[in-house]
């Protein structure tokens, strides 16, 4: 007998209308110490320069996971533009990814506003990893359940090797910033080699199943 919570289904529309709410949110949500400290400015009678010169920490941590965050989004976008129906195993995997959204805001408030340390950067670059690995398993599942998209099968092995790719070069970032030290945040400019990285995954793979 069919489970009924696994084929029971949602529609997509309310489904990307409640996940575009809730990235907004998170997007604004990174600006809110932003704008306490430009209060406390104001009441240290700080100069513009001043300001931007004491939270320049603050100010970079922001743009940061604005860009992640927005990146992440539009990657969403893209996986669920094809998808036709949204089942409650696929509706957990994209709990689970807003979760990891909507925490990032106080990893980032660390980021900008604490002195680095290792656990900061594991709690930081580990909530991203925590992303790709949500997207990942929610590609597996239309893996294997095709009647949810319109996406060819080898459309959706594309975008899962960009995931692996990701969280391994977050993987190395994290690595090396908790041997090196703040090095870690700026090994995030690994991510600009996700495309190469991706295709050699890609590669591995349909070797692997040709040999199969």
């Amino acid at each position: 007998m069919t489970d009924r919570t696994s084929t029971q289904s949602y529609r997509t529309e309310r489904f990307k209308a409640f996940v575009d709410a809730v990235v907004a949110i998170a997007m604004t949500l990174l600006i809110l110490p932003l704008m306490e400290s430009v209060s406390d400015a104001g009441a240290a009678k700080l100069t513009t320069f001043e300001f931007l010169a004491e939270h320049t920490g603050q100010l970079m941590s922001f743009l940061l996971s604005f860009f992640l965050i927005a990146n992440f989004w539009m990657g969403h976008h893209r996986q669920y533009d094809e998808v036709t129906a949204i089942t409650r195993p696929l509706l957990l995997c994209n709990v689970l990814w807003m979760a990891t959204i909507v925490w990032l805001p106080v990893p980032t408030a660390m980021l900008g506003q604490m002195d680095t340390d290792p656990l900061q950067q594991v709690v930081y670059i580990g909530t991203l990893i925590l992303t790709s690995v949500a997207t990942l398993i929610a590609r597996a599942y239309l893996l294997r359940h095709p009647e949810l998209t319109t996406a060819s099968a080898d459309r959706i092995r594309h975008g899962a090797a960009a995931d692996v790719a990701t969280i391994v070069l977050f993987a190395i970032a994290l690595g090396l910033g908790i041997a090196i030290g703040p090095v870690g945040y700026f090994a995030l400019l690994l991510l600009l080699f996700t495309g190469p990285l991706a295709r050699l995954v890609l590669r591995l793979w349909r070797r692997q199943a040709d040999v199969g």
